[in-house]
């Protein structure tokens, strides 16, 4: 397991997108399932520091694994924010136009729909969301 901690602001997107594709690129991921897993990491990292801590910025620490047999990835994100479980709202009605969808949730929803498995758990006054994919 590769571990990257930092301040939990969107300038440091960058940082994280690069930690994790280098995980993914020493393995041979294919570009269309980096492409998946980037989007879903951008996602989570930018709905965590914008809206898990308050007035003042917090850490989050972004685990990545790989695991063979088959061959898949596992990214986990931690913080110490306010708790809160993005999968436990619903999903958007996307067969709905656009303009009579709801605001929010559609990020999430392409998280659960381009990621294998994901799941939410609070612990030790920690959020923890787990994503899966394969790469095979």
């Amino acid at each position: 397991m590769n571990e990257l901690v930092t301040e939990a602001i969107n300038s440091n997107l960058p940082n994280v997108l690069a930690f994790v594709d280098e995980q993914l690129e020493a393995v041979g991921c294919p570009m269309r399932t980096q492409a998946q897993i980037d989007v879903a990491v951008e996602e989570l990292f930018v709905n965590i520091a914008n809206y898990a801590y308050d007035t003042v910025s917090g850490k989050v620490t972004v685990q990545v694994s790989v695991y063979e047999e088959p061959l898949r990835v596992e990214i986990t994100f931690i913080d110490n924010g306010r708790q809160y479980d993005p999968l436990a709202k619903p999903d958007p009605d996307i067969t709905l136009p656009a303009k009579k969808r709801n605001i929010g949730g559609l990020g999430i929803f392409m998280v659960k729909k381009n990621i294998d498995d994901v799941c939410y758990e609070y612990k030790d006054g920690k959020n923890i969301l787990l994503i899966k994919k394969n790469l095979t």
